[in-house]
């Protein structure tokens, strides 16, 4: 080849060389912009009050700011498929309690709500646990569920409420129907706000919530805490037996909360999310704030939210079958 002809071509692809790695090279260290986490109901919710505490933390870190963005509907669905579809890259998450995984099973889902719960996401971290609490209002006449069941297999009429049809409150009420033999009636709410104020009131009899919104009421003796839905008894709560406990066997179901991203976000953006966040939940301060909430940090790698949305399915999935449990 002529040299003037052999330069020309080297340069070339040098040329063609240096455009190909350019994009690469250029690439802004993460996280380069805004990163909003989804929160798939209203604000002033545990979920989205959790959420925003970790969000102020999570944004001293990366020295970026971490954005809630509250998208409620469909119960929940809505705010979680949009992330399901959302750009694999870091910038937008989904900060979720666990009726993001047997949401689907219950609701009949639009094309633009459904998502894929065991397939869909990548899963960052699992933030706590909240054990579930069975209170009843004083006026009821029972401070013990033997004593509540009692009452049902005499005759009498009574409610419970929970903050929604097809929640983990609602399964573990229906549970506790079967294993007892008995018929609360449920009334489902939408959210929990409202039906820990009708308990409160005395318009329903008893309701299945999270220990921190009622831990007020228990205090001033407004509310009864009757039982916990945990497998252990809690240390938010000690006092309070479990449904084992009171012979109810293998009547177990608790709620949690985690953060996930769309399926195909690198694997150093989930470590580094997940880092940073094992070490926000482990800060006294933070510990301290979940206990308000009636939450127990949990933390670990992903896998361990992995574990247990898969348990939940499998397990929860069974149970929603079995007691013919719609959100219709």
């Amino acid at each position: 080849m002529h040299p003037h002809r052999r330069q020309l071509a080297l340069g070339a692809l040098a040329l063609a060389c240096g455009l190909a790695f350019a994009p690469a090279q250029a690439q802004p260290a993460y996280p380069a912009k805004p990163i909003s986490i989804v929160v798939s109901y209203p604000p002033g919710s545990d979920t989205d009050s959790i959420a925003r505490m970790l969000a102020e933390r999570l944004s001293q870190r990366l020295n970026q700011a971490v954005i809630v963005d509250n998208k409620p509907g469909a119960g929940g669905t809505l705010g979680n498929a949009f992330v399901g579809r959302a750009a694999p890259d870091g910038y937008t998450l989904l900060f979720t309690p666990n009726p993001f995984t047997t949401a689907p099973m219950v609701l009949r889902l639009s094309p633009s709500s459904s998502y894929d719960v065991l397939h869909g996401f990548e899963p960052v971290i699992q933030i706590a646990t909240q054990p579930l609490v069975l209170v009843a209002h004083p006026g009821v006449g029972a401070k013990s569920v033997p004593a509540l069941v009692g009452l049902a297999r005499s005759g009498k009429s009574l409610t419970y409420a929970t903050p929604g049809a097809g929640s983990p409150m609602h399964i573990v009420g229906e549970w506790l129907n079967r294993a007892a033999g008995v018929k609360f009636t449920h009334v489902p709410y939408r959210g929990v706000a409202p039906s820990v104020n009708d308990v409160v009131a005395g318009h329903v009899d008893t309701a299945w919530v999270t220990l921190g919104v009622v831990s007020q009421y228990t205090q001033q003796k407004r509310l009864l805490p009757l039982a916990i839905g945990d497998a252990t008894r809690s240390p938010l709560a000690p006092e309070v037996p479990t449904l084992t406990e009171l012979g109810f066997k293998d009547v177990v179901v608790g709620a949690w909360n985690g953060f996930f991203a769309p399926k195909g976000t690198p694997p150093e953006v989930v470590r580094l999310l997940n880092g940073h966040l094992n070490e926000i939940i482990k800060s006294p301060e933070v510990v301290s704030k979940l206990a308000t909430f009636g939450a127990l940090p949990v933390g670990g790698a992903p896998d361990v939210l992995a574990k247990t949305n898969a348990t939940e399915y499998q397990v929860m999935g069974k149970l929603i079958k079995e007691l013919a449990i719609t959100a219709d």
